[in-house]
């Protein structure tokens, strides 16, 4: 399993090369931004024609993920699904995928501004969750430590390339979107750089994840 460890608060972490995140004392594993239905949601609202695989795909990389870390506790930190109509939607195949992947273990869906509502679905609900010495929600809040969060679907660039990306100061972490349609948020935004510390770290997903200086 590839992946760039670290840690926060005193939790040791990793962070993989899918986007996820994984905590081996905990056994745990933690995704945010999936945004499952967004083809449906964009054809639902006259958009544009995105082509119907990104639910397959994420549920794919999802489950490899679940099979490498043996996680027995799953976080998924909100904006699952692209809003609640796309959840209701989803192909009863698909709706039986998820049933099998949050059958097997301990899953928690924490509510994101795509998908405040409750969700008819296995799994608990929450605004936010703390397993000491850290505590999970969608969006970041100021004045915190040891907070894991995502919403933002940060990105960095390097050598002309951009990936998603971790964003890891000494309070908080920020995670990328781990959906196949989600677009995302250059480090440098004000939103972001205002939020994180002057040494974060943006540590780069893909084969080899690779932390830099967060770009601003």
């Amino acid at each position: 399993m590839t992946g760039y460890d670290f840690s926060l608060s005193g939790a040791r972490l990793a962070a993989l090369r899918s986007g996820a995140l994984y905590w081996p004392d905990q056994n745990l594993l933690c995704v945010s931004d999936l945004h499952l239905g967004k083809s449906e949601r964009q054809a639902r609202r006259g958009g544009p024609t995105l082509p119907p695989y990104e639910v397959q795909d994420t549920l794919d990389r999802l489950a490899k993920d679940l099979q490498q870390t043996q996680a027995t506790t799953v976080i998924c930190l909100g904006d699952s699904f692209d809003d609640t109509a796309a959840a209701s939607a989803l192909p009863q195949a698909h709706q039986h995928r998820i049933t099998e992947l949050t059958s097997a273990r301990r899953w928690i869906w924490i509510s994101g501004n795509h998908d405040p509502a409750p969700l008819d679905l296995p799994g608990d609900q929450h605004a936010d969750v703390s397993i000491t010495p850290l505590t999970f929600r969608h969006i970041a809040q100021p004045d915190v430590t040891g907070e894991i969060s995502g919403h933002y679907h940060p990105k960095a660039r390097l050598r002309g390339t951009s990936r998603p990306a971790f964003l890891l100061d000494d309070k908080r972490l920020i995670l990328p979107a781990y959906g196949t349609y989600t677009g995302g948020l250059r480090s440098s935004d004000p939103a972001l750089s205002t939020l994180m510390g002057p040494r974060a770290l943006a540590i780069l997903t893909g084969p080899h994840p690779m932390p830099i200086p967060m770009p601003r």
